[in-house]
């Protein structure tokens, strides 16, 4: 048999919303996932910003930055 269910760590306990419906001292496997959740609309891009997360406009700068030295680095197509 094989479900997937959430639950909640406690310590070495995981304590799961409802009864499985497997006996008491049945051995399982169990492979740990955590869940994240995503409290507001653009939460994650924010978190994967990292020390940009919080100085847009630090970032817009830099951005221009990487833009002009590309454009320095491109061969002419003449």
């Amino acid at each position: 048999m094989k479900t997937s269910t959430r639950g909640v760590i406690h310590g070495k306990t995981i304590e799961l919303p409802q009864e499985t419906g497997l006996p008491e001292g049945q051995e399982v496997t169990v492979t740990l996932e955590s869940v994240v959740e995503v409290s507001e609309p653009g939460a994650g891009i924010r978190e994967s910003a990292g020390g940009w997360a919080e100085d847009a406009e630090e970032l817009d700068k830099y951005l221009e930055w990487n833009r002009q030295q590309r454009k320095a680095s491109r061969r002419s197509l003449d």
